[in-house]
């Protein structure tokens, strides 16, 4: 007998050889119905995997996370087998699933795939599908192998990087592919299928390997989500922060600068003033002194913090001098900076916290492919800050910093998030600078702090930074995806590879703890994500224009005039539109740049002292006083922005 216990703490006791799906119907029929993935002791396994020792079971369901990624991954399986069947010569080489859907690398030889294709690829995975093929693994040895790939070179590569009795196979109806295991029972869950692009990857990620045409498809267990998911992509091309940027007029890229270095336009400009203004208004209440660092720095420095080890190789090459041996790097974090700010005078304890705050713009140069918009970029701005403590005022900080995030994210409509504590891998620890003590006590600062502020958080192994563990805020946006916003890192590295001091109240010399923090992340991502979050509808403090004042016709401009001052006297931001066209196609441009209020002005208007007002969406608010109209924009704000 074995004794499985379940995620709510039971155990239960079964025969040996006993499989998830058997546990799953102990439990009930109808949950066993929708079990399609397993996990056992932190091991994904088949749900037909025979259980032989004691343990901790999962089991899941299309509801959850590391269902659907079995789910996907199994779609992967059968878009492999289409393409095999359809493209005769093709070659397979890896297929994963993403965090939506997944994917297909494959050489396709003398064909060529584009998206007249898809209908037919669409079709024949269900065909196959509708056949409800179980997924079976079996182990092979490495000569049947690579005698099953001869004619393949990019499985067979994959295959001599393995070790003879780790090998493993996935069959299903005539098919079978290389493969650790992770599959749905078979292959009739999947009822609905969407191919939707193709894109050239290069094998392995190296621009030097053959290129290959990548596949990515997406699935479901019911067509109704898969007809929902593609309302969203719909609704995603809308909100693209590349094509509402350039209506908003806020940025633009040129190739005379360069590709992933955007130029910021003078809406887009002022955009980013408003936000800066915001959180340092937020920094100065909690005690945040602002400092600004050069754009380079000398090679030693990036090596002293280990950010050259990290971001040398694949970043902006040295730029050389004059002088014999001097070397500058472009600056790919502000934190090497600070800390050399902090080193340049004596503090006590009674100094501290200091706290380093600074829009530092940096340098990646990130591979052309996956330059994308605002969200993927070689130059951006972090609106960084690094704090010096004592290991004793660590909690509080750490705290107030949260604080900090929250009441950004509220002010800038971003209400649903969680957290991530993202901590080292243990098991590969050349990934990381620095000694385990540390390591430990910072990874338990965090989660403490994270616990106490009650957020809803995972702990996620081997995300951590390679010099600290980190906070991260995963916010779901208005269309339901996930991005990662926010983060906070506690870190006792640099301030050891710094030698950084304090004169505590021994008169000794300590070390302080470092804590970086990036409420936005970067400038020009969290601008991208607000644009697809909100559509271009800004919270109304935030709009570049709060309202456009437009005149029927030229007679009544200097009434027009006078209500601009006045809103401008409350500090509302303003214009006119001066132009010699239709109210009609004004108030349709108006909606179009997504201006919130629009002011109405003719005959009546002049004549009773008085405006017409209309909300962006059509709402129409009728002829009121431009006294009350500025109390309703105060009131708008006040609602929006909040206190700190």
């Amino acid at each position: 007998m074995i004794h499985i216990t379940l995620p709510d703490g039971s155990v239960k006791t079964f025969d040996e050889g006993v499989t998830p799906m058997d546990v799953a119907k102990s439990i009930s029929e109808g949950f066993a119905r929708n079990v399609i993935s397993a996990n056992f002791n932190g091991t994904t396994i088949e749900t037909v995997t025979p259980l032989t020792t004691d343990g901790a079971l999962i089991l899941y369901t299309w509801r959850e996370d590391e269902g659907k990624t079995a789910f996907w991954h199994s779609s992967a399986h059968v878009l492999a087998q289409a393409i095999e069947e359809l493209y005769e010569g093709a070659k397979l080489t890896i297929g994963p699933a993403i965090e939506n859907g997944f994917y297909y690398d494959v050489d396709f030889g003398d064909h060529t795939v584009s998206e007249k294709d898809f209908k037919a690829i669409e079709t024949k995975m269900l065909e196959i599908a509708r056949g409800k093929h179980e997924f079976k693994m079996r182990s092979a040895s490495k000569a049947e192998a690579l005698d099953l790939y001869k004619e393949n070179p990019f499985k067979t590569e994959l295959i001599e990087n393995l070790e003879d009795g780790t090998i493993t196979f996935c069959d299903h109806a005539t098919f079978t592919d290389l493969c650790r295991g992770g599959h749905i029972p078979n292959t009739g869950i999947i009822k609905a299928v969407k191919i939707l692009s193709v894109a050239g990857a290069y094998w392995r990620g190296n621009e030097k390997n053959p290129q290959l045409t990548r596949v990515y498809g997406i699935s479901f267990p019911k067509q109704k989500e898969l007809t929902e998911y593609l309302h969203m992509l719909e609704e995603a091309k809308k909100r693209d922060h590349r094509k509402l940027g350039k209506e908003l007029e806020l940025f633009t890229f040129s190739k005379r600068v360069g590709q992933g270095l955007p130029l910021w336009l003078p809406k887009g400009a002022a955009l980013r003033e408003r936000l800066e203004n915001f959180l340092k208004a937020a920094q100065k209440k909690a005690g945040y002194e602002m400092v600004v660092t050069p754009h380079i720095g000398q090679k030693e420095l990036y090596e002293t913090s280990g950010h050259y080890a990290k971001y040398g190789e694949d970043s902006f090459q040295p730029i050389l001098t004059p002088k014999e041996d001097e070397e500058f790097l472009l600056k790919p974090m502000n934190c090497p900076h600070h800390c050399e700010i902090y080193n340049s005078a004596q503090w006590s304890y009674k100094d501290l916290p200091k706290r380093y705050a600074e829009f530092g713009t940096v340098y990646r140069y990130e591979q052309s492919g996956e330059l994308h918009g605002l969200t993927r970029v070689r130059g951006f701005t972090q609106d960084d800050a690094h704090l010096f403590c004592m290991p004793e005022q660590l909690d509080k900080e750490f705290k107030d910093v949260i604080d900090l995030v929250l009441y950004v994210f509220g002010s800038l409509g971003f209400e649903n998030f969680t957290a991530q504590v993202s901590v080292r891998d243990p098991e590969n620890p050349d990934k990381y600078i620095g000694d385990v003590e540390n390591w430990e006590k910072a990874e338990q600062a965090i989660i403490n702090a994270a616990t106490d502020k009650g957020l809803d958080f995972v702990i996620e192994t081997g995300e951590a930074a390679f010099y600290g563990p980190k906070l991260d805020f995963m916010v779901k946006d208005a269309l339901g995806r996930r991005w990662q916003l926010g983060t906070i890192q506690v870190d006792y590295n640099l301030p050891e590879r710094f030698d950084l001091t304090y004169k505590g109240s021994d008169n000794e010399s300590h070390r302080p703890v470092m804590i970086h923090r990036a409420p936005f992340g970067s400038m020009e991502r969290f601008v991208a994500l607000l644009l697809e979050h909100t559509g271009g509808n800004f919270p109304l403090w935030l709009m570049p224009t709060q309202v456009i004042i437009l005149s029927i016709s030229e007679k009544y401009e200097k009434y027009s005039q006078k209500v601009l001052n006045l809103l401008e006297n409350d500090e509302i931001r303003a214009l006119v539109d001066h132009r010699n066209e239709t109210i009609g196609k004004k108030i349709r441009e108006a909606e179009m740049q997504k201006h919130p209020y629009m002011i109405i002005i003719g005959e009546q208007e002049e004549q009773e002292g008085k405006i017409t007002v209309r909300q962006h969406g059509g709402a129409d608010l009728g002829m009121i006083s431009v006294e009350a109209f500025s109390e309703i924009i105060k009131e708008d704000i006040k609602k929006t922005l909040k206190s700190f």
